[in-house]
């Protein structure tokens, strides 16, 4: 399998949004109910929604694609656009969603890595994000790349309040030699 990973343009906004929503659902739809799950895809998956995050200078999507197939996606934020903590010396992994058939194919990995060598580039000191605790398989799957948790927040899914782990890493930087 050879995947590539490219960051998403204004070009890529119904691809994004397609891929969103699929993993999105493949993701969390069997532990949620489909009023909530309409919700939130409506909300954060808009064409509009995606435009504004697409157009926003500190946030990235980039794009992992297999034979001309998207088949996962990353989203960071850095400064102000952080979901949360908004720290300047961080970067926040918004979302790393891969199609349920590429699990177990190194396709998380290899947006992980795309997220640490940006976060390397940037110089900042460590790079977090909120994992929803009853999705173990993302939990086991930070806790092998370095996250520990350090904190928890609310997620909330359509009407539904749910906790988020918090979790972060230190970024070791990249010495020139």
């Amino acid at each position: 399998m050879n995947i590539a990973i490219r960051i998403a343009t204004a070009d890529d906004l119904e691809e994004l949004q397609k891929i969103g929503k699929q993993t999105f659902c493949e993701t969390f739809a069997d532990d949620n109910t489909p009023d909530n799950m309409q919700k939130y895809l409506e909300q954060n998956f808009s064409i509009a929604q995606l435009t504004t995050e697409l157009n926003n200078y500190n946030s990235e999507f980039h794009l992992a694609t297999n034979a001309n197939k998207t088949i996962g996606y990353l989203k960071i934020n850095f400064g102000a656009s952080q979901t949360e903590l908004k720290d300047v010396t961080a970067l926040e992994i918004e979302r790393i969603y891969v199609l349920k058939e590429f699990y177990g194919k190194e396709v998380g990995q290899l947006l992980f890595d795309k997220a640490l060598r940006i976060a390397q580039q940037k110089k900042v000191h460590y790079i977090w994000l909120g994992v929803w605790e009853m999705n173990l398989r993302a939990i086991k799957f930070y806790q092998k790349n370095g996250f520990i948790e350090f904190n928890k927040h609310i997620f909330k899914l359509g009407e539904d309040e749910q906790t988020d782990i918090m979790m972060k890493r230190e970024v070791i930087p990249v010495r020139n030699f």
